[in-house]
């Protein structure tokens, strides 16, 4: 078992306690029932998620891998609680290249790669699996808008088949009207007005839980593969 009721258990206790104070009392907890037996989800994830694409990255690393820092960054946040309440794990596309810190003159995403990769979440009554892209620059929206109108039969076959929908329903944020430039009579205008091209399928607490969570969630991702492939070959990225 990797997760256990004790993850939910300080999940829980650190939401109603969101503080540095009591996070600090409880860091061995922390290590113990959250970062340890994350980070060694995604080492043992790493091979089998090689089977799906060998451009997927699940990198087992404190600092700087797959794991999402336990910190909020609260600069721009009303929020001010220093802490997140779940466990985020990435799965990024080798191409994936981060963003650097705005320096004021609003040109916080130049240089960034948009990729697609997959996501797991891990929340008490509200883990999920997911992928996609979540707020791509508009080169790259503008990118997939295309393709999809190019190519809307293999986006349907990526995102239509009952291999996805069982599982996964896309969403994101999406435009109110139809983007500019493009058909608002077009079969797939609601896919267009998408800005951002993720899907996403919950997870019980005792799916989370499972020993063999790593096959369940392998099992998952292939589910999504073909819509991660489809976002790949609109930005001429390998897969």
């Amino acid at each position: 078992m990797y997760f256990t009721p004790k993850t939910f258990d300080f999940l829980r206790a650190l939401a109603s306690n969101n503080n540095r104070a009591w996070f600090n009392d409880h860091k061995d907890d922390y290590e113990q029932h959250a970062r340890a037996p994350a980070l060694r989800l995604i080492a043992d994830i790493a091979e089998p998620l090689a089977q799906i694409s060998p451009e997927l990255r699940a990198i087992a690393k404190k600092v700087g891998g797959s794991l999402f820092r336990i910190h909020r960054d609260v600069r721009y946040s009303h929020d001010k609680s220093p802490y997140k309440t779940h466990i985020g794990i990435q799965f990024v596309h080798a191409a994936t290249k981060a963003a650097p810190r705005s320096s004021g003159s609003g040109n916080a995403d130049l240089g960034r790669l948009d990729a697609p990769g997959l996501y797991l979440h891990i929340e008490p009554g509200a883990s999920f699996v997911g992928g996609g892209i979540w707020h791509p620059q508009p080169a790259t929206l503008k990118r997939i808008r295309d393709d999809l109108v190019s190519n809307p039969v293999s986006w349907q076959q990526a995102t239509r088949a009952p291999a996805f929908t069982e599982f996964f329903t896309l969403g994101g944020d999406a435009l109110k009207r139809p983007p500019r430039g493009y058909d608002p009579d077009h079969p797939l205008i609601d896919d267009l007005r998408r800005k951002d091209f993720i899907a996403s399928c919950a997870l019980t607490d005792a799916e989370v839980l499972r020993t063999d969570l790593v096959a369940l969630l392998i099992a998952r991702y292939q589910r999504m593969a073909p819509m991660i492939d489809w976002l790949c070959g609109a930005l001429d990225l390998e897969f």
